[in-house]
């Protein structure tokens, strides 16, 4: 086994995305995952889970939201960069549907057999392209938003799976309700995993600040690896 990687440019509506994908090139196509990124950008915390995942058998795409090159390095750039995306919804599907097409575009992939995960801000991205009715297997919004889009969606074609902090901040309890009403209400076929005593980022070993509400948690990120690992199983298997 070798884990291979490449950089992949990409264009939606003239804008140039730069993905990551990471395969193992002992076999052929495998299974591809998208992971969507957290609000700061595409950068080495989404590329390091993209090769994870071919660690796994599968070929990971991180994916590119905001433009080659364009990163947040602190709170109020990453703000900057994500707002325009949380107004413009519609134009965020077109970029993750962009992302979702360069990947299954790679012959290392089986464009048949796809799936989708993201962190934070990729979270929402991934929830979305299930609303859309994307023509995906699965996706996975770990400590994700849970904001609707307020645009019309198509019927739920991918399982769910949200992972989340029960004290996460950033989407409060009655965030967890009203998101089982509106998967359940749209057909989907959803679960959610609620991991007490924990706060947003929990997968990120870098976050560490309370105040914020951002705390990496060991327990819980072990227990949502497990969680992605059969739930990509099940789906892609």
């Amino acid at each position: 086994m070798a884990i291979r990687e490449k950089l992949v440019e990409y264009d939606c509506e003239g804008t140039t995305l730069e993905g990551f994908l990471a395969w193992d090139d002992a076999g052929g196509p495998a299974p591809g995952v998208l992971v969507s990124h957290a609000w700061g950008g595409r950068a080495e915390f989404e590329d390091g889970k993209a090769r994870g995942l071919a660690e796994r058998g599968y070929a990971g795409f991180a994916l590119d939201v905001y433009g080659k090159g364009k990163r947040g390095g602190s709170t109020d750039e990453n703000a900057a960069l994500m707002g325009p995306f949380m107004e413009d919804r519609s134009l965020l599907l077109r970029r993750l549907q962009a992302g979702l097409a360069a990947m299954r575009a790679q012959p290392e992939v089986d464009a048949a057999r796809c799936a989708a995960l993201g962190y934070c801000f990729g979270g929402l991205c991934v929830l979305d392209l299930a609303r859309a009715g994307t023509d995906i297997a699965g996706v996975i919004s770990i400590h994700g938003l849970f904001t609707p889009p307020g645009l019309a969606g198509g019927p739920v074609q991918a399982k769910i799976l949200a992972l989340h902090g029960y004290d996460d901040p950033m989407a409060p309890p009655e965030s967890i309700l009203e998101l089982g009403s509106e998967l359940t209400a749209a057909g989907a076929d959803w679960q959610l995993h609620a991991y007490g005593g924990t706060m947003h980022a929990f997968t990120n070993p870098e976050a560490n600040d309370p105040d914020f509400g951002t705390v990496y948690s060991a327990v819980a990120d072990a227990r949502a690896t497990q969680a992605i690992d059969n739930f990509l199983e099940e789906v892609l298997g």
